[in-house]
C-alpha cells in the first residue's frame, strides 16, 4: 500500500494517488476509497484494478488539509493504510487513516 502526493503549482491542490497492493485484498473484485473528501460515500471513489491485481485511484485534495479515510473491500471489509501520515480513533472503537496534504 502506498500514498503518493504530487503538489500542483498552479492550484491550491495536491494529486494524491492511493495504491492498495494485491496481497492486502486477496481476490477482491471491488475496492473503494472512502473518506471525508467524499463524505464517506462508499461508492463515490472506486479504485481501478490493475493488471497485477493491485488497486489504485488518484484524487485531487486541497492543500493545507487533513483527511480521514479507509479502504472498503467488496463492500464488507474495512482496512486502513499502513503508510498513512497519522491515525485517529473513530466512533466504531477502531481507527481511521489520515492523509496530511
Amino acid at each position: 500500500m502506498s500514498i503518493k502526493k504530487n503538489y500542483l503549482e498552479s492550484k491550491p491542490e495536491c494529486k494524491v494517488t492511493f495504491k492498495l497492493a494485491k496481497k492486502f485484498v486477496n481476490s477482491a473484485n471491488e475496492v473503494n476509497l472512502v473518506g471525508e473528501f467524499n463524505n464517506w460515500d462508499k461508492q463515490r471513489t472506486p479504485m481501478k484494478k490493475l493488471k497485477n491485481g493491485d488497486f489504485s485511484v488518484t484524487v485531487n485534495l486541497d492543500k493545507g488539509s487533513n483527511y480521514q479515510f479507509k479502504y472498503l473491500i467488496d463492500n464488507k471489509e474495512w482496512i486502513n493504510e499502513p503508510e498513512a501520515d497519522q491515525y485517529a480513533a473513530n466512533e466504531f472503537q477502531g481507527e481511521n487513516s489520515i492523509v496530511i496534504i
